[in-house]
């Protein structure tokens, strides 16, 4: 018997922006996405994927690979096979859909990431909807890597922020995030250090943004591992939000724990 659905929210974005204009390959990470999806799976949860078109998330390339299941290619030829394979990864609905059905009665909701999140989940309006009534209702809301960057779609003006990010227009922005939900909230997102190989070595360009200082504009109390691609998750209230690809794993556990505290309560 299923403990209840969670909500996976995927990204469509196969490019992203880059300094001096232009675009950059882009897309979601396979093990962000699958880990956590298998254990919620394993836990009892039911997953539903939905993204913004409605059409299955775009896997990064350098994400498809051994190194970022620890090294392990059996495990990473299961992630591979789930997200190929599995109902639930191919059945997949808009975001629009899914709250015009009902989004009372899901459990939780998980976005992970790939820098994909930064170009349209974060000014995503319907992503913006489910957020504010989960926040609202405190479930918990999970967010992995760049992931975190998609809480800011619960801004009443987030198009504009992004737009404001973008610009550099540090004041427009500011006065934009007036109002976030998580404002004040502890969370971590992939840092600016960790940021700069995948710009040098596969955008070949600068972002015209960072997460970390996206996130503190808006309110976020952010901290970040000083030591690169070292796991780290931090929870806060309904929050959960891990730093970069392998804080899969823990951030899986700290979801499933804390949707299973909900489920026993409720």
């Amino acid at each position: 018997m299923s403990k209840g659905n969670v909500l996976v929210v995927g990204s469509n974005a196969t490019r992203i922006e880059i300094q001096g204009g232009g675009t950059g390959p882009t897309g979601q990470y396979l093990n962000e996405t699958v880990v956590p999806a298998m254990a919620l799976v394993a836990a009892g949860y039911e997953i539903v994927l939905a993204t913004p078109d409605g059409t299955k998330p775009h896997i990064d390339p350098v994400s498809d690979a051994a190194q970022h299941f620890d090294g392990d290619e059996a495990a990473h030829k299961r992630g591979r096979a789930f997200f190929d394979d599995h109902r639930a990864m191919n059945d997949i609905r808009t975001l629009r859909s899914v709250i015009e059905d009902g989004i009372d009665g899901y459990a939780g909701v998980f976005v992970p990431g790939g820098q994909a999140p930064a170009v349209d989940l974060m000014q995503d309006a319907d992503l913006g909807e489910i957020l504010r009534r989960f926040h609202a209702r405190r479930k918990p809301t999970a967010f992995l890597c760049h992931g975190p960057i998609a809480s800011l779609a619960a801004l009443p003006h987030a198009k504009e922020y992004r737009a404001a990010l973008i610009a550099g227009d540090v004041s427009e922005a500011s006065e934009l995030a007036r109002g976030w939900q998580y404002a004040g909230y502890k969370m971590t997102v992939f840092s600016a250090s960790e940021e700069k190989p995948i710009e040098e070595q596969v955008l070949h360009g600068k972002l015209y943004f960072n997460m970390p200082d996206a996130l503190r504009m808006a309110g976020g109390d952010v901290t970040t591992n000083p030591v690169d691609f070292s796991p780290h998750v931090i929870e806060d209230r309904e929050l959960i939000t891990g730093q970069n690809p392998r804080s899969d794993h823990p951030l899986a556990a700290k979801l499933v724990e804390a949707l299973n505290r909900v489920t026993v309560s409720a």
